[in-house]
């Protein structure tokens, strides 16, 4: 089944007692905007998840920028939420796909299988003249049981051995060209991609918003094989999950994210970079 639903299905959904909504609008560089958007309008019934504090723990030497939360904490928010196992979820951002990536890629992580990305996001939504809410619910806080699948996460050995030639395995990096070739990198501290690496920004695979079709999603990574192992990765673990969805939706079955990502690894001094 797709990882995303439309607006139409959403507004006939919305108000059914399983659905649960999740609102994750951020904005890199000013990160109160997001919930300020939240507490002004969102979609009826949503509550706020946000990337650095819900979705990502603290920084720290190495790990990236934005790794993985304290699984605890992740875990009491989702019950806070009113999420149990049972529930069914779909998640937005505002359009752009990848924090709303993000926080679908954690509920996969957690063996959630009925969770879903808003195609289009709350631009969309607004854009049909969905019903909107500044009210910010309070749901009875309910149970959830974990069911963690490690075998999404691409590991910093696993793409070590990919650097060095040891390992065969298809590494997706998921930023710009600029970034890939090493022309530009307004954020880590060395220009360039990790050995072994191929190119398929993530942008390339939603436009306007909008996830492209099965179809176009195949074209993209035509190269690879839809059985292989494929491990995804960017500047910190959150735009390469455009990716993976993307991946997902084009009938590929095995595909890791690398979380601490392009930051993670140039955080080692003898970690070796390449450019083009």
């Amino acid at each position: 089944m797709s990882v995303l639903v439309e607006v139409d299905w959403l507004m006939d959904h919305i108000h059914d007692g399983d659905i649960r909504v999740i609102d994750c609008r951020f904005t890199l560089g000013n990160p109160g905007e997001g919930r300020e958007r939240y507490n002004h309008s969102h979609i009826p019934g949503a509550v706020f998840f946000d990337l650095e504090k819900d979705l990502s723990g603290f920084a720290k030497k190495h790990g990236g920028r934005h790794p993985l939360p304290n699984m605890k904490n992740f875990l009491r928010k989702v019950e806070d939420a009113g999420i149990d196992n049972q529930s069914t979820i779909v998640i937005y951002d505002e359009k752009e796909g990848a924090f709303a990536g993000r926080c679908w890629w954690l509920f996969h992580y957690i063996g959630h299988e009925n969770v879903y990305v808003l195609n289009g996001g709350f631009a969309a939504w607004k854009e049909a003249s969905g019903e909107r809410e500044s009210t910010v619910p309070m749901y009875p806080p309910r149970s959830y049981r974990p069911n963690f699948k490690e075998d999404i996460i691409g590991t910093l050995q696993e793409v070590k051995e990919i650097a060095n030639g040891e390992r065969n395995t298809p590494l997706i990096d998921s930023r710009s060209r600029e970034r890939f070739k090493g022309l530009e990198e307004p954020i880590d501290r060395i220009p360039g991609h990790i050995p072994g690496a191929i190119n398929h920004p993530w942008t390339d695979g939603v436009k306007e918003g909008y996830f492209l079709g099965q179809y176009e999603q195949n074209k993209r990574f035509k190269e690879l094989k839809k059985e292989d192992p494929i491990i995804v990765y960017c500047g910190s673990g959150v735009t390469a999950t455009p990716n993976f969805i993307a991946l997902k939706e084009a009938g590929f079955t095995n595909v890791k994210l690398y979380v601490g990502s392009y930051s993670d690894w140039v955080s080692y001094e003898d970690h070796k970079v390449e450019k083009e």
